[in-house]
């Protein structure tokens, strides 16, 4: 791709009276598998090119000035007998500064990775509880604002917020946590739309070593990610590799003019991830999508660039390893240039190989989003990640409830949506859901209807994959993303001391509220301690009338699920399953506890409804 200089982006030159360094990753380790470090050290002044280092263990192989004088890239070799502490680089001019390498820590309980028999809980801190009411805001940061009343604005949730809530998590059936970013955001309110916002969604970032100091700082997100832990819960980081904040230190003061995807007046990208396998694309077409700029106070990082790459290889691995976390949900994954992302994928696996990394690929087809994984497909380029969000089976589950039922419509479309698992490598390993802080509420979705609300959780929380709820699915928020999606991301009610009710206890939810939580809670602890939906393999049925049977089968357990998406009673033979069922007598109704005997058929099915059997 040409990259030319853009016009959005320009070199700012700070007037000082002293030299202030900073470098990055702000430390290291010893013992890591890869043994090369590379140094990006930043100054308001001109930094001399010759470094020198005395220090037992650590050899420098290469020194880089691009044409920004502020930056240099130091890279480092570390030798087997390099030993923890602090040492001191210093510059021919008599400037220097300290460098710390530590020890790893070795917690089993760290780097877990999540898989199939977790259950994953998305909660947009800003939005949750405000557990610390004096990090609100900050006269020191370019946003100023915390206002509840603004659905723009930051509202105060933070992650002390979070770690009180962590035994309601756990209670309700939760192992593990994603949040979205939690790093610096240090951006003024800024122009969407036609609306004023602040990034309290944390997709604006500002800094990569240090976590927003509205939400608590390095240290509160330790000891959150230790207490999760210590609970038996994992924790997710939430990575944005695409771009940064249009007020991060490497736009302010550009290193290099490569550092960006350069364009002469600003361009976005078309979204359309059929470019990279469509035997008949445009190259330029391809390289909007890889390098055109979300929106132009979102600056699109150039990940062909090797010093680029290694920076962001580099901050993950650092961020792996300082805070504990268990896996990786990266935002606009099918944006970032291919290589790259093969690239620190195998780098992080290389580290951590219990890690767990799924990319967001909002695609259009099964095929689209078996391409940005590891897959079955022949096509010229491979991706070697794991999993990837689901959004073809959360756009069929979507469908059930709001399509009548058809040849290819309605409950059809979750059957040969699955039909289609043979484009990937594991499907059991993407990350399937029915809505996110992106698009609308799944309970308003499914028309506020709560028989369909059921249906949509049940399909979620026994199908194959690894499921994730929005935060307040579990009581039944609901919103549509209207006029934006600020509508869909409201404070969990309970979450300030002030709130007039609290529904993170019965006491506070209303009747629909309580049966929705009731549901959630019995379903997700119930598949807690099931190896047939946690591990099982599934063998599904062609729906018949609107009904829709499939079963989840381990060596111990056997589970039968039956969709009713008819607006009337339908009946289902049981002799239709016998390849499956021959060998059990009684059929376990999982919710209300009650039994049928399999001799009594066939068996009545409700409208509208979702039922789960254990076959005894």
């Amino acid at each position: 791709m040409i990259r030319l200089f853009s016009v959005f982006v320009f070199f700012l030159t700070i007037q000082c009276s002293f030299a202030q360094i900073n470098v990055y990753p702000s430390h290291w380790w010893i013992g890591m598998k890869s043994s090369s470090l590379q140094l990006m050290i930043h100054s308001n002044e001109n930094l001399e090119q010759k470094v020198s280092l005395k220090q037992p263990g650590l050899v420098i192989k290469k020194i880089f000035q691009p044409e920004n004088k502020h930056y240099l890239f130091v890279d480092l070799e570390i030798l087997p007998t390099a030993k923890p502490g602090r040492f001191v680089f210093s510059f021919s001019d008599g400037k220097s500064f300290s460098y710390e390498l530590k020890l790893r820590q070795k917690n089993p309980s760290t780097h877990q990775g999540v898989r199939s028999e977790d259950l994953i809980y998305l909660i947009m801190p800003d939005r949750f509880v405000n557990g610390d009411p004096t990090n609100d805001s900050f006269k020191d940061l370019r946003d100023t604002m915390s206002d509840r009343k603004n659905p723009f604005a930051r509202h105060g949730g933070d992650l002390a917020g979070v770690e009180s809530k962590l035994d309601y998590l756990k209670d309700a059936g939760v192992t593990s946590i994603w949040m979205t970013p939690v790093m610096e955001n240090d951006m003024p309110i800024m122009n969407e739309n036609v609306w004023k916002m602040s990034g309290y969604h944390g997709y604006w970032i500002t800094s990569h070593y240090n976590v927003d100091k509205r939400l608590g700082g390095n240290e509160a997100y330790k000891k959150l990610v230790q207490t999760a832990h210590q609970k038996g819960l994992k924790v997710i980081q939430d990575a944005v590799y695409n771009h940064i904040g249009n007020h991060h230190h490497t736009v302010l003061d550009l290193p290099m003019k490569e550092w960006l995807n350069q364009w002469p007046v600003y361009t976005g990208p078309d979204h359309r991830e059929e470019v990279f396998f469509d035997p008949y694309a445009s190259s330029a077409e391809k390289n909007k999508m890889i390098g055109g700029w979300f929106v132009p106070h979102l600056p699109d990082l150039n990940l062909s660039n090797p010093y680029v790459a290694k920076y962001m290889i580099q901050q993950n691995i650092w961020s792996t390893e300082e805070f504990g976390i268990d896996g990786w949900r990266v935002d606009t994954y099918k944006y970032c240039d291919e290589q790259f992302l093969n690239d620190i994928n195998a780098a992080l696996i290389r580290e951590f190989p219990q890690l767990t990394v799924f990319g967001e690929s909002w695609t259009n087809s099964v095929a689209g989003a078996a391409y940005f994984t590891q897959n079955n497909l022949n096509v010229p380029f491979k991706h070697q990640i794991k999993g990837v969000t689901d959004f073809p089976l959360q756009a069929a589950i979507m469908d059930v409830l709001n399509q009548p039922f058809g040849w290819n419509q309605g409950i059809m479309k979750v059957y040969s949506t699955l039909a289609q698992d043979f484009l990937y490598k594991d499907p059991f390993t993407n990350c399937i859901f029915l809505d996110n802080h992106d698009m609308n509420r799944f309970f308003s979705m499914a028309g506020e209807n709560l028989n369909k609300y059921k249906i949509g959780l049940g399909l979620l929380l026994t199908t194959r994959g690894i499921p994730q709820v929005y935060y307040g699915t579990e009581i039944a928020m609901k919103n549509f993303m209207d006029p934006n999606d600020a509508a869909v991301r409201l404070d969990f009610p309970g979450g300030w001391k002030l709130d007039n009710a609290d529904k993170f206890s019965s006491n506070g939810r209303s009747p629909i509220e309580q049966e929705a939580f009731d549901f959630f809670k019995s379903i997700a602890n119930f598949r807690k301690g099931s190896a047939a939906l946690t591990k099982g393999k599934l063998v599904q049925f062609i729906p018949k009338n609107g009904v829709y049977v499939y079963f989840r089968i381990s060596d111990k357990q056997k589970i039968m699920c039956v969709v009713n998406s008819s607006n009337k009673e339908e009946k289902i033979n049981l002799s239709t399953f016998n390849e499956i069922i021959s060998q059990n007598k009684i059929l376990l109704d999982v919710l209300n506890r009650q039994t049928k005997n399999i001799d009594q058929n066939p068996i009545d099915i409700p409208p509208v409804s979702f039922q789960i059997f254990e076959l005894k």
